[in-house]
């Protein structure tokens, strides 16, 4: 059984770390080394890669620091090679990177910025997607367009629906709070009462599944008929659809 350590880490990011039989590991997003380490140690682990998914600094914050102390290499998007910190091997989409007998496909996901990445691991069935898809929500726009957001998540959205989905922040409740406001449904609430559960007892909500998303994340489905009627948006594309999702999420 594949296991992923969630690392808790600043307020509500997350980064995860996974390691193979012999204790190496690599983790992705470290925004801080602190609470890495700590892990690390705690089950005598030795980090030898740090995937980043894009350059937001908390998820790279803690870069420098893990690299100096295991002498690990840092991997990241070609497009983004100036902006992440010590970033030692250059990924594009398509591309393969390997970690013992595991494979990860490299999916280009812009939108929340430019040279975001994803990290597929179809043998692990599961997917690092950073800041392009949440748990029942999506990354801001800040250096794309909801055209490109739109098209990096329909690529996500063909994912096998068993994919399970680590992503970037603890942002799951409020995101469920967000659809049941403007398109309820006994699902989204019942949904949210186990998140509320999960709440106070201080534990996270990831992983999800791309099959769960498929189900109740609303950006996923900026092509679908029904939503897009309840909207009031009828005739409207799909980017469309869903930069108005995008921007009544903004304001939310």
């Amino acid at each position: 059984m594949t296991e992923i350590l969630i690392v808790k880490c600043l307020s509500d990011n997350y980064a995860y770390i996974y390691s193979n039989k012999n204790g190496d590991a690599f983790v992705v997003d470290p925004s801080e080394a602190g609470p890495v380490i700590d892990v690390l140690n705690k089950h005598r682990l030795n980090l030898k890669f740090i995937l980043n998914t894009h350059h937001h600094f908390d998820h790279v914050g803690g870069n420098f620091e893990l690299k100096e102390k295991y002498k690990c290499k840092i991997v990241g998007s070609k497009k983004d090679f100036e902006r992440i910190p010590g970033i030692d091997i250059q990924v594009s989409e398509g591309d393969i990177w390997s970690f013992d007998e595991h494979n990860a496909q490299i999916i280009e996901i812009p939108g929340h910025t430019t040279g975001h990445i994803a990290f597929y691991f179809e043998s692990l069935k599961l997917v690092f997607t950073g800041d392009t898809l949440f748990s029942l929500g999506c990354g801001r726009l800040f250096e794309g367009s909801p055209e490109m957001m739109w098209k990096s998540l329909t690529k996500l959205r063909d994912l096998p629906d068993e994919t399970k989905i680590y992503c970037g922040h603890e942002y799951t409740l409020s995101n469920g709070n967000f659809i049941s406001s403007i398109y309820p449904s006994d699902e989204i609430e019942s949904k949210i009462d186990r998140l509320k559960s999960l709440d106070k007892q201080n534990m996270p909500s990831i992983p999800s599944t791309i099959g769960d998303e498929k189900r109740l994340n609303i950006f996923l489905k900026a092509d679908d008929e029904d939503l897009i009627n309840s909207l009031g948006l009828t005739g409207k594309s799909p980017e469309e659809v869903f930069g108005h999702i995008r921007n009544l999420k903004d304001s939310f």
